[in-house]
């Protein structure tokens, strides 16, 4: 005896491929879209068939873009002399939602993870090297996230830079806001005491 219909069933098992979205929850959705309007329903599902359709990634900085050149890349209000090197689009977001940053960025589309088959020619890796020297860039900002990963993509990056007058620079390291010293590893407390700053 089959208690959920099929086509709800299908709808929980796609809801549940989703990241962060466990069976309990994907029920949850499926049950709350069958409860509301039909009307809710379709304008959800016509945003994600829609999701493919015009959008891809600008070509200079690979974020996604529904133009050739993303907002970023295209406004005269940026200084194109820094470039934020990081791993995914959403990574961009982020760091445009603290508004203290006013320069272009680099999406790498992931890090060298040879565990995982990501090797350096899978990742945005040249076209940023070809664009640094191509571009009157002063400052580079390897803002990968602080995983091995991360780290060995950065160091990837400069060591691929070689020898050059360009600052390259990593975002600082240290204690969360509101963290509490004793729960810290030792690397982020020695981070955060080798990057202390004037009070």
């Amino acid at each position: 005896m089959q208690l959920i219909p099929s086509s709800v069933e299908r709808l929980i098992v796609e809801l549940g491929r989703l990241p962060s979205v466990g069976p309990k929850t994907a029920e949850r959705l499926a049950i709350f879209m069958l409860k509301n309007d039909s009307s809710r329903a379709r304008l959800l599902g016509d945003a994600i068939n829609e999701l493919h359709t015009g959008i891809s990634h600008c070509k200079q900085c690979y974020i996604f873009s529904e133009t050739q050149l993303c907002d970023v890349c295209s406004s005269s209000n940026r200084d194109t002399h820094i470039i934020a090197v990081v791993e995914e689009p959403f990574d961009v977001i982020a760091i445009e939602n603290t508004g203290h940053y006013n320069g272009l960025y680099h999406v790498l589309g992931g890090v060298i993870s040879p565990l995982d088959g990501i090797s350096a020619d899978k990742l945005e890796i040249k076209s940023l090297i070809k664009r640094i020297h191509e571009s009157n860039i002063t400052e580079i900002i390897l803002a990968t996230n602080p995983s091995v990963e991360g780290e060995s993509t950065g160091m990837y990056i400069r060591q691929q830079l070689g020898e050059t007058d360009i600052r390259i620079t990593r975002l600082a390291r240290g204690l969360p806001v509101g963290g509490d010293l004793e729960y810290a590893d030792q690397v982020t407390l020695k981070r955060a005491i080798d990057g202390r700053e004037a009070f």
